[in-house]
């Protein structure tokens, strides 16, 4: 059954509780509420725009990246590396109204007695070919070129990081003003959007840790010790019964269980693109349900009641992962976004509108809750199955 400390004992936080505490007192920027912190316009003076840096990484999602392509040979599942990365700048920026003339640089240390250089060329090649793909859809972004290290003394395998900036126009942001009344349209993070190749299992970049050793199987934890940390205790340590090869079918498909929880972090870049050209001034909150999944509102708003009453189906992935864990529901819609990584907060008109336009990507939306005044802090409420969940 789950147990809250085994988050802790393998060394990750669905909350980020002890990072947080590290920065409260550090300035928040420009507008407080606004999903990236944003800076004044230090690169040319202009009280008019401001400037928007923002660092991020794939996370431990290359530990699995590492040992399926060992297991199979297969180095496509480094592409999706590469994407995890880079969209999980990316997308937070594009919350913020930042969407054209993105310098984007990498920082990638390995260890080269595990990752090769064939490793290095797919990764580094695959960030052009996102660029390319993302300016079809008038998606502005420069590769700044980066840094990649060989550091096989401090990184086992390997650790995939991108840093974004972008300047924009004070006419142009977009800062959460969460409102009662609004309503939440949410998009699926699972499925074949227009852009992407395959069927893809929704899971993102969160929650990685937790779930490849929870699901898969203790044959790893002995042929790949350096895909984990030793310090963790050992019945933690991939204590699953699936195998990343093990058949999961998907509707007329089947796919490997391994590249279902590898499934590239979804871009809504596309969308976001659409939505924001034409719906701008109707947008009163865009949120990207990463690091916290759904409850991540609460730190946009304030005395907001986020009551989340009409959920999106979940996937098959997220199921799988709660049944080999025990993990409760309760806790399940803490760490992962359960199908639904991207909300915005706007009118019962506007979000009809929204959902057209994410069918026309064939990404399914759905209003999924709306907002409430609250007398005390915020608060998010979950209604799943009959029970709700209050964070």
């Amino acid at each position: 059954m789950s147990d809250p400390k085994r988050y802790a004992l393998r060394g990750v936080s669905a909350s980020k509780s002890e990072v947080h505490d590290a920065i409260k007192n550090l300035d928040k920027g420009l507008y407080p509420t606004a999903f990236c912190k944003i800076l004044p316009d230090i690169v040319a003076g202009d009280n008019q725009f401001v400037n928007i840096m923002h660092a991020d990484t794939a996370g431990t999602k290359t530990s699995l990246a590492y040992i399926y392509w060992k297991e199979t040979g297969d180095l496509s599942v480094w592409e999706g590396i590469a994407q995890d990365a880079i969209v999980m700048n990316l997308d937070d920026m594009a919350c913020v109204g930042a969407m054209d003339n993105i310098l984007l640089s990498s920082t990638i240390g390995r260890n080269k007695n595990l990752i090769s250089g064939e490793v290095i060329a797919t990764i580094i090649k695959s960030c052009q070919s996102f660029i390319e793909r993302m300016a079809d859809f008038g998606v502005g972004i420069h590769n700044a070129g980066g840094e990649t290290a060989d550091v096989g003394d401090i990184v086992r395998s390997i650790d995939v990081g991108y840093t974004a900036f972008a300047r924009l126009n004070k006419e142009d942001l977009i800062v959460n003003n969460i409102q009662e009344g609004n309503v939440i349209v949410g998009f699926a993070s699972y499925g074949k959007a227009s852009y992407e190749k395959a069927y893809n299992g929704g899971m993102g970049s969160n929650g990685l840790t937790s779930a490849r050793h929870d699901v898969f199987g203790s044959a790893y934890r002995e042929k790949y010790i350096d895909s984990y940390d030793s310090n963790t205790p050992e019945d933690l340590i991939y204590s699953g019964s699936k195998s990343l090869t093990e058949k999961i079918s998907i509707g007329e498909d089947e796919i490997d269980l391994g590249k279902l929880v590898l499934s590239p972090t979804r871009t809504f870049l596309p969308l976001l693109k659409k939505i924001i050209d034409n719906h701008r001034s109707a947008i009163h909150g865009i949120i990207h349900n990463t690091g916290g999944a759904h409850t991540k509102v609460k730190k946009f708003t304030s005395n907001k009641r986020i009551v989340k009453d009409n959920l999106l189906p979940i996937p098959p992935l997220f199921n799988i992962i709660q049944q080999e864990s025990g993990t409760s529901n309760s806790e399940m819609f803490q760490v992962f976004n359960m199908g639904t990584r991207l909300e915005v907060y706007t009118d019962e008109t506007t979000a009809q509108a929204l959902i057209d336009i994410a069918r026309s990507f064939n990404i399914e939306a759905q209003v999924i809750g709306r907002v409430e005044n609250s007398e005390n802090a915020s608060s998010v409420e979950v209604h799943h199955g009959g029970d709700v969940f209050r964070y």
